[in-house]
């Protein structure tokens, strides 16, 4: 109770900040590069998402195998969230770390142990490029990775491998409401354009990362419209029992509804005991909605097969 009013306490106070914060204007976003060694076989025709757990998931379309969100603890594992706050995951991760096929790049939408862990930081490869916020980016370098790419909002990368191209755009996302998100890591979401054609890409994904529903998230269809598939952020977390701080099962229908992607996998929402809202409130929410046929439900470990977007 006593840390409890101590976070309420300095939430009050760094309101005021978050505010001042969000009247600063925005610089104009950024665009970086990253070229990879080719592919030694032709890609396949359709891509695949799979399930890993948690955040965790491996994209692979157009000869790129991309990692999302590494969190390969085991059930039972706990993980540390700051402010001595920790949580124990109540699942197993569909694969371990040694099982990984070789990965291009990882995007990860912030520095949470829950989203690159322990083993994480200490055994996976230090020169796989990262793709992260700035601040985690910075993090990451002092842990010893030497390819880290920080992005500010709407920032974006060109990756090239061979002829293939892919753009990441780093999305708007806030891990928590006015006050309490400077109490949080920066969190981004992502977009994936697959393709050399940024304005019509062969594929459209966006991963939400941890955020809350907030305003400047609908600026994400106005840049990106026909979004082909949106990997979402559930579990309605809550720090100490009392601050939500990622999407439960409604705010992720609401996110639907706002980004209107063709295709939507939650993620992110049974793995750790912090996680307050079931995949059961999302589904009941979505047939609420009638959205049925636009959810596509993966049980760990199982994956996703799509083909180009039809434009």
């Amino acid at each position: 109770m006593v840390m409890v009013r101590a976070v309420l306490t300095m939430v009050m106070f760094l309101s005021g900040c978050a505010v001042a914060h969000a009247q600063t204007k925005a610089p104009e976003s950024a665009t970086l590069a990253l070229r990879l060694p080719p592919a030694g076989a032709p890609a396949e025709a359709n891509g695949t998402v799979q399930f890993i757990g948690t955040a965790t998931v491996l994209i692979r379309y157009q000869g790129f195998t991309i990692l999302t969100d590494p969190n390969f603890l085991h059930k039972g594992d706990h993980v540390h969230l700051g402010y001595g706050i920790t949580s124990e995951r109540l699942t197993n991760p569909a694969l371990t770390l040694e099982q990984l096929p070789p990965i291009d790049l990882v995007v990860l939408s912030h520095l949470h142990e829950d989203h690159f862990d322990k083993l994480v930081q200490e055994k996976l490869d230090k020169n796989i490029p990262i793709i992260t916020t700035k601040s985690a980016a910075n993090k990451l370098k002092d842990m010893g990775f030497q390819r880290t790419f920080g992005l500010s909002t709407w920032d974006r990368i060109d990756v090239e491998k061979g002829e293939a191209r892919l753009r990441i755009t780093a999305a708007p996302g806030r891990h928590g409401k006015a006050g309490m998100q400077a109490l949080l890591p920066s969190v981004m979401g992502s977009v994936l354009d697959f393709g050399p054609n940024t304005a019509a890409p062969a594929y459209r994904m966006y991963v939400s990362g941890d955020t809350l529903i907030y305003d400047d998230l609908k600026a994400i269809p106005q840049r990106f419209p026909g979004v082909d598939l949106a990997l979402l952020h559930l579990g309605g977390t809550r720090i100490l029992g009392v601050f939500k701080v990622t999407m439960d099962g409604k705010d992720g229908v609401t996110l639907m509804q706002i980004v209107q992607p063709k295709k939507t996998i939650p993620i992110h929402y049974d793995d750790y005991d912090v996680f307050k809202s079931p995949l059961s409130d999302f589904a009941r929410e979505v047939k609420a909605a009638g959205l049925d046929q636009q959810v596509v439900y993966l049980a760990h470990g199982d994956t996703y097969t799509f083909g180009p977007s039809e434009h």
